[in-house]
C-alpha cells in the first residue's frame, strides 16, 4: 500500500498536540519503522539470521579451514543487517567476514551458496515465526493511539517484504494511510537504508517535507537513513542497549520505548508501566 493524503489535508502545527506526543512544533508527519519499533519481531528476525548463516559458516569453514565463529544475534545482526534489505544485510554480513557470494539468480533455490539463496532460506525461516509470534509493543500501541488523536498522518517505512503479513498479525494497519516496504522499494527501485530513498518516498506520499516528517527507528540504518535525509526529527528506539550508536547514527531523542515520548494525560495505564525516564 502507497497513497497520498491531499494538500488540503496537511496538518497544520500545532505546539501543544506535538508536545503531547514528544515531537517538535514543525513536525507534521510521522515515518515508523516496524521491527523493533512497533512490534517485538526484530527477535525473530535474528533468529531466522542465525539459523540462515550458521550452517553456512560451518560449511565454509570446514571447506576452507578458518575457525567457525557462529553469527551473534545480537551484535552482527545491529551491525550488520538490521534495517537492511535481506541481501544488503548478507553481503555486509558476509564481508565482515571476508567471504563474498554471487548473487546469482533470483530463481536460485533457497539454501544454494549465493545471496539469493541465502535471501530465500531466511525467509523461508521467517514466514512461520511471524504467522505465530508477531506481537506489537504495548507502549507502540499506545502511542499510536495517542498520535492519533493529534490528526498527524503516519507512514510504516520497513525494509521488510513481509510489512503487511505483520501489520495485519497485530492489527496495527489501520494506523497507517501509508505503507513502504520491501515489495514497494523494489516495484520503485528505491535504494535500502541506509539510503534515505524509502523515507523520503513515503514524505512525498504524505506530500511532506522531509524537514516536516519525523522518524521512528531502532536500527543503526534507519537513523543513518534519516540523517542523511535531512528529516526533522530522529527518534532512536533503543531495545538492546546501543543508545550511543543511535546518538552518534544520527537519533535527536532516545527512548527505550515509545510511551516514554507521552505526557501523563495521554499515557494511559498500560503505557505508564513501561514508561521510564528519557535518555
Amino acid at each position: 500500500m502507497t497513497g497520498t493524503m491531499p494538500a488540503s489535508k496537511k496538518i497544520r502545527a500545532a505546539p501543544g498536540r506535538n508536545a503531547s506526543v514528544g515531537l517538535a512544533s514543525t513536525i507534521r508527519g510521522c515515518l515508523f519503522d516496524l521491527d523493533g519499533v512497533l512490534t517485538d519481531t526484530a527477535r525473530l528476525h535474528a533468529a531466522a539470521w542465525k539459523d540462515t548463516f550458521d550452517p553456512f559458516l560451518l560449511n565454509h569453514a570446514r571447506r576452507t579451514g578458518v575457525p567457525f565463529v557462529p553469527f551473534d544475534a545480537i551484535t552482527d545482526y545491529d551491525r550488520y543487517v538490521d534495517g537492511k534489505p535481506r541481501e544488503d544485510g548478507i553481503r555486509s554480513f558476509l564481508a565482515s567476514r571476508r567471504i563474498v557470494l554471487p548473487d546469482s539468480d533470483p530463481d536460485d533455490s533457497a539454501g544454494i551458496e549465493t545471496v539469493e539463496g541465502l535471501s530465500r532460506q531466511k525467509n523461508q525461516l521467517l514466514l512461520p515465526r511471524l504467522k505465530l509470534g508477531s506481537r506489537s509493543y504495548p507502549g507502540s500501541e499506545a502511542y499510536l493511539r495517542a498520535l492519533a488523536t493529534t490528526g498527524l498522518p503516519c507512514a510504516v517505512v520497513s525494509s521488510s517484504t513481509n510489512c503487511l503479513t505483520v501489520l495485519t498479525a497485530t492489527g496495527l494497519e489501520h494506523f497507517f494511510s501509508v505503507r513502504v516496504d520491501g515489495i514497494t522499494a523494489h516495484q520503485e527501485h528505491l535504494a535500502g537504508k541506509p539510503a534515505p530513498d524509502t523515507f523520503l518516498f513515503a514524505a512525498r506520499h504524505l506530500d511532506l517535507d522531509p524537514t516536516e516528517c519525523v522518524i521512528y527507528e531502532d536500527a543503526l540504518a534507519g537513523v543513518a537513513a534519516g540523517r542523511a535525509g535531512r528529516f526533522g526529527q530522529i527518534i532512536g528506539v533503543d531495545r538492546v542497549g546501543q543508545a550511543a550508536a543511535l546518538r552518534a547514527a544520527g537519533a535527536t531523542t532516545v527512548v527505550s520505548d515509545l510511551a516514554q515520548l507521552l505526557t501523563p494525560q495521554n499515557a494511559g495505564p498500560q503505557a505508564r508501566r513501561v514508561a521510564l525516564p528519557a535518555q
